[in-house]
């Protein structure tokens, strides 16, 4: 029976002998479409892959930039904040500047008490201060060199109020640095606050009737010859008034 089929004749298993029945649609059906070679799919996937890198380098890349960016605008504002002079009570906020000096008393670091009200018919010098101020650190000499110069006269002291500090802290500055003025590195109760302070460094000039007369701020604090300038300046102003 095998002999006898022809081609195209149906074979047992379902399959149809070469012939030409079905004929080239026949061949067609037993073979599925080719499918897009091995390398035409890797090529793809390459292609693929190297646009993501690309697309991640440049996101990557404006990152970057924008950092740098953020980071030379704050470094100008650190250099400008740096050399800024400092600056009158005038011009910042003035909430104790033209009122009776808000009273400070207390223990000091040296064990005495200290009461503002004792000083009347001199001039005070209030300095709100931190050890973990630099710019505090940096005027530091400048009240030293006051003081010294009004060590004999007796006609202004200093004060120092310690503003969120540790006293252990403040004490040890003051044994390394220098300062015989009186300290009070705790008690104060928000003293702080009565006076405006928003910042440290902050002094604050109190005259020897007991008023607040100017107030004095900046990167640098304040300087000797800015107190002096500034005492002088009323004495007269009130010499002329009298």
């Amino acid at each position: 029976m095998t002999a006898g089929r022809r081609a195209g004749d149906w074979l047992d298993d379902g399959r149809m002998t070469e012939g030409n029945h079905g004929g080239a649609d026949a061949s067609q059906s037993r073979h599925p479409p080719a499918e897009h070679p091995p390398a035409a799919r890797r090529s793809s996937k390459r292609h693929k892959s190297t646009g993501e890198t690309r697309h991640r380098g440049w996101l990557y890349r404006s990152v970057r930039l924008a950092a740098l960016a953020v980071a030379i605008s704050m470094a100008i504002l650190v250099v400008v904040f740096a050399v800024s002079r400092p600056q009158r009570g005038a011009l910042i906020d003035e909430l104790a500047v033209g009122l009776p000096a808000p009273d400070i008393e207390g223990e000091t670091i040296g064990g005495e008490f200290f009461d503002l009200d004792d000083h009347r018919g001199r001039w005070v010098v209030v300095n709100f201060f931190a050890t973990w101020c630099v710019g505090c650190r940096v005027e530091h000499p400048e009240l030293v060199e006051f003081s010294r110069r009004h060590a004999v006269s007796l006609d202004a002291v200093v004060v120092t109020v310690a503003f969120d500090d540790a006293p252990g802290a403040v004490r040890e500055f003051f044994e390394q640095q220098g300062g015989d003025w009186p300290v009070i590195a705790e008690g104060v109760g928000p003293v702080w606050l009565e006076y405006g302070v928003t910042a440290v460094p902050e002094t604050y000039l109190v005259s020897p009737a007991g008023y607040v007369v100017d107030k004095f701020v900046g990167t640098y604090g304040v300087t000797a010859d800015q107190l002096d300038d500034r005492i002088a300046a009323l004495e007269d102003a009130a010499a002329q008034a009298s």
